[in-house]
């Protein structure tokens, strides 16, 4: 047995594919011994993979003609480093011209096809709700801060911090129950994320901003981030984003239950 103790550093690395063959059957012969440790590995795992389908394929997107050959590496290097596990800090910034996925209407929500785009800071919010579902739905232990138990506490602190009245719809009707929910980082401030499943442990969340209102279009858009996918649109000063690995009929039938009651509360 080694006289070295098995670190997060190790276990980190033996997730990453990074650790050194001569340390390998140790930290399994660990693993195997703390089951827990394992099982935390193996979110770890999935998240990797997850954030790897989001961001790998900006890779091969074509560069911008403007941009010179020095800074395409710049930005290649700074895609690499995210897919390797810096996401949260997307969270913190814009979505830049590596958003990723065709963005249009979804004729189940809205009829108006003539409407202009969304600007980018607009755009952006699918993609930082794709990025927090990534990272929070697959958490075993801990997907939120407040759990759907202390509903009450978690509205109140939620709203408070947004400095507005928020709520988590109800979508019982539709197979799924509230989780709970967290606090994130947005562009210039928090930013709120509920969190659902269903019977079959599916987690779809709800990613709430109060940084839109410069933003005036209301229409629906759909965004397929990666291995998720996201209906999103604008309310006065609030975005709204509703994230799922579903398919895109299911989860616009989700999207729309939730526009109903945001605009009606229950």
């Amino acid at each position: 047995m080694s006289i070295f103790p098995i670190t997060e550093a190790d276990l980190h690395a033996y997730v990453d594919g990074r650790l050194p063959s001569a340390r390998m059957a140790e930290v399994e012969a660990y693993l195997a011994a703390h089951p827990d440790e394992a099982d935390r590995l193996q979110v770890y795992a999935a998240q990797n993979a997850a954030l790897h389908a989001l961001f790998d394929p900006v890779l091969e997107e074509i560069v911008p003609s403007r941009v010179s050959a020095p800074v395409r590496l710049g930005w290649q290097w700074r895609w690499q480093n995210l897919a390797a596990g810096l996401a949260i800090a997307v969270l913190g910034g814009g979505a830049g011209w590596g958003l990723r996925g065709a963005t249009d209407y979804d004729p189940r929500l809205a009829s108006d096809y003539t409407r202009p785009a969304f600007s980018q800071p607009a755009r952006g919010l699918a993609h930082q709700a794709a990025v927090a579902h990534v990272v929070y739905s697959p958490d075993v232990r801990r997907p939120v801060e407040i759990g759907a138990e202390q509903e009450d506490q978690l509205v109140a602190w939620l709203s408070k911090r947004l400095g507005s009245k928020i709520h988590p719809p109800r979508l019982g009707k539709l197979g799924y129950e509230l989780i709970g929910g967290r606090l994130l980082p947005g562009t210039s401030g928090p930013v709120a994320q509920f969190m659902y499943h269903d019977r079959t442990g599916q987690r779809l969340t709800l990613y709430v901003s109060n940084e839109q209102a410069h933003n005036r279009d209301t229409g629906f858009r759909f965004a397929a981030e990666g291995p998720v996918n996201v209906f999103y649109w604008i309310d006065g000063k609030f975005g709204y984003a509703l994230s799922a690995g579903i398919d895109k009929g299911k989860l616009a039938r989700v999207a729309s239950a939730v526009y109903e009651q945001l605009e009606t509360p229950v």
